[in-house]
């Protein structure tokens, strides 16, 4: 197993389509770390021109702080998330890759708690930290469990291993068993728990334990009323990776995903369909029995969104 430097230098991957003030906040989050060692930033415009963020540093060190170092890039490679992420992945100069969403923010020890854990053990493939997440009303701390294995995630999602918390080595993203983020994923949709899947075939995620990234929940998230490629992105994991077919529970969460996002877009047929592949595996699967509701025209996608939201949830 490979050690990790004392304070490698982390490359941290934002890829963003606009919002420009929110993503000030996230870079200037990043900039303000403090962790002893250099950090990179390098922010991906996809779709859109280059903003260059003169307002902020793009390059600064003094005794008391290390190298920090901002770029901006043009994804050149597929348009959306996943090519966004690997542009930046492929210039990064770092030991050790990161990602933020453009809408988060970090607490100023995440880099440092995370990176101290990883010196401790080594045998991790990525690692995470608890999340805040912010919503129109409310605020809910999320922590994931010290160690989450593949099998952890084909069973769940996991959501509090939040992407914007997420540290690699660049190594394995590369070259190494994980690869780079699939660019054949339908809309991007589920990229970061693709890559999830498969770094943990190889060891565990394992998580500081404290909730030191801000998750903001108080806009429409970029797949917001997309369920047609919500249902893509959910129907090409469940038939990429053979390992659901061993958990019933796991097959079952998806399908009864794939299940909703038919129905919400008016599918029915498709919903119903996934709605018993659901039940054939967990007839307890909950999910299933929402998307029959939205697809009677019973009750409103909207609203079953609204309720688990509101708690910080998602469907």
């Amino acid at each position: 197993m490979k050690t990790l430097e004392h304070h490698p230098t982390i490359t941290v991957v934002i890829a963003t389509c606009g919002r420009p003030e929110l993503l000030r906040r996230a870079v200037r989050s990043i900039l303000a770390q403090d962790y002893a060692g250099a950090v990179e930033v390098i922010v991906v415009f996809d779709g859109i021109d280059i903003d260059p963020l003169g307002d902020l540093p793009s390059r600064y060190f003094r005794p008391s702080r290390p190298l920090r170092i901002l770029r901006t890039l043009r994804n050149a490679r597929t348009p959306g998330l996943a090519g966004g992420r690997n542009t930046g992945i492929l210039a990064a100069r770092g030991e050790c890759v990161a990602f933020c969403d453009d809408d988060d923010e970090w607490c100023p020890a995440k880099l440092s708690r995370q990176m101290g854990l990883w010196a401790a053990h080594p045998e991790a493939v990525a690692l995470a930290t608890g999340i805040t997440i912010r919503t129109r009303t409310d605020s809910h701390d999320r922590i994931p469990p010290a160690a989450v294995h593949m099998a952890d995630f084909l069973e769940s999602r996991v959501t509090a291993v939040h992407p914007s918390s997420l540290v690699y080595r660049r190594a394995h993203l590369l070259e190494g068993h994980t690869g780079l983020v699939d660019e054949n994923l339908p809309a991007s949709y589920g990229e970061d728990y693709d890559l999830l899947l498969r770094a943990t075939r190889h060891g565990p995620v394992l998580s500081v334990l404290e909730p030191l990234v801000i998750v903001h929940w108080d806009r429409a998230s970029f797949f917001s009323g997309r369920w047609e490629n919500i249902a893509a992105g959910l129907t090409y994991l469940l038939a990429k990776f053979p390992e659901f077919e061993g958990t019933s529970r796991g097959t079952a969460r998806i399908a009864g995903q794939i299940s909703f996002a038919h129905a919400a877009a008016g599918n029915t047929k498709e919903a119903v369909t996934w709605a018993w592949r659901a039940w054939s595996r967990d007839v307890r699967q909950l999910r299933a029995y929402a998307a029959v509701l939205v697809g009677l025209r019973l009750v409103p996608a909207s609203l079953m969104l609204s309720v688990v939201e509101r708690r910080g949830r998602g469907l």
